[in-house]
């Protein structure tokens, strides 16, 4: 009698029968995760706020390492609504490393951003920081921002403008490749 029912099992999960967790290789899950930072930053580049949330987690904070975070998505859209508008400020950023913990689901990446300040008259113009974020791949498989934090900067001179603008780099570094 339960042979039956252990040969229906059997063929239930037979390969490519049965869901598949996703391999556990670090360092293509660090490169989808670079390319989905930089993804993240063109969305806000190119002022495109449906595209930016679709970066982030409904229960995501930002501000993570500051005294007032700003919690959920619609809170973190309302926020950052001037930023991804474009019109007074300009934001840039990407990524300079990408690292995937033991649990292949969640990342941590890091890098640099340029804010300008697009006033006349400011001073600084140009703000250069570090940036944190916190990244979790959920059950659809896309990479979103769970946490996302920075520095405050600092001013940035005119040569450190133009050397950010140059450290982008569009693909996946071969370092995390073979990580």
């Amino acid at each position: 009698m339960l042979r039956p029912a252990w040969f229906a099992l059997l063929l239930a999960c037979s390969p490519g029968l049965c869901a598949k967790t996703p391999p556990s290789d670090p360092g293509k899950a660090a490169c989808a995760v670079w390319q989905r930072e930089l993804s993240f930053a063109r969305s806000v580049e190119r002022h495109d706020a449906t595209a930016f949330a679709e970066h982030v987690f409904k229960g995501a904070v930002f501000d993570a390492n500051s005294a007032r975070p700003t919690r959920g998505l619609d809170a973190i859209a309302k926020r950052w609504a001037p930023l991804i508008a474009g019109k007074g400020v300009r934001l840039s950023w990407y990524p300079r490393q990408v690292v995937v913990a033991g649990d292949p689901d969640l990342a941590y990446s890091s890098g640099a951003y340029l804010y300008e300040d697009l006033a006349p008259s400011a001073n600084p113009r140009f703000v250069l920081g570090e940036f944190a974020t916190v990244w979790r791949r959920g059950h659809d498989g896309v990479w979103r921002v769970s946490f996302d934090g920075g520095n405050e900067g600092r001013p940035a001179t005119d040569a450190e403008v133009q050397a950010f603008h140059a450290g982008r780099q569009s693909r996946c570094p071969a370092s995390i490749e073979a990580a």
